[in-house]
């Protein structure tokens, strides 16, 4: 068996994080340019930043396992503007209403992480995504918020059992970035119903 040359093995993880970050790139721009499609518009600019900003959650929270309250707090008010300036009633009871959406996903989400760690002993759920199911209360209608719950956590599992197929050693009681699956399913549901808007 030979030896690999000195600095051949950085110079592999050097062109996967190129790699990596040219795919983060184009999925970006693409998702950007869809959004701009889908609403062209002040609506579209705001669904641009969205798209922004969920990319950026789920690849934090893909790699560190943790979604920053900043970027969560960016959605949060980037929504509310876009909420109040969009509207096509009074933005007061527009703003209103994605408040209560807002308030119900916290609470359903808090609630959740708490009887599972009342029952388990452990937290079944990052405070993170309790915020950004918020962000998914202020962005998306009530028809879509059941909607981007279930693909969200449909794509997890598929991604955890995809794992376990692939022999990568899962472990049912592994941690798994959820954010990373719900970020984008926000996108995605705002992108069909301003599609459909238009």
């Amino acid at each position: 068996m030979t030896a690999e040359p000195p600095g051949s093995l950085s110079h592999r993880l050097a062109r996967s994080g190129a790699a990596e970050a040219a795919l983060i790139g184009a999925v970006g721009a693409g998702a950007v340019w869809a959004s701009v499609a889908a609403a062209p518009g002040w609506s579209g600019a705001a669904g641009a930043v969205l798209a922004g900003l969920m990319l950026a959650i789920a690849v934090v929270d893909h790699r560190r396992m943790i979604i920053p309250d900043e970027l969560n707090a960016l959605a949060f008010i980037a929504g509310f503007i876009a909420t109040g300036v969009g509207a096509e009633a009074a933005p007061t009871v527009a703003i209103l209403h994605a408040l209560v959406r807002a308030s119900l996903m916290f609470a359903l989400f808090f609630g959740f992480r708490a009887g599972y760690r009342a029952l388990r002993g452990l937290d079944g759920m990052g405070l993170g995504d309790v915020k950004l199911a918020a962000v998914a209360g202020v962005w998306l209608d009530w028809a879509f918020l059941p909607i981007v719950v279930e693909m969200a956590a449909l794509s997890a599992l598929a991604a955890a059992l995809c794992a376990r197929l692939r022999g990568d050693g899962f472990d049912p009681k592994a941690r798994l970035p959820f954010g990373a699956f719900f970020a984008p399913a926000i996108w995605i549901c705002w992108a069909v119903a301003a599609w459909r808007s238009y």
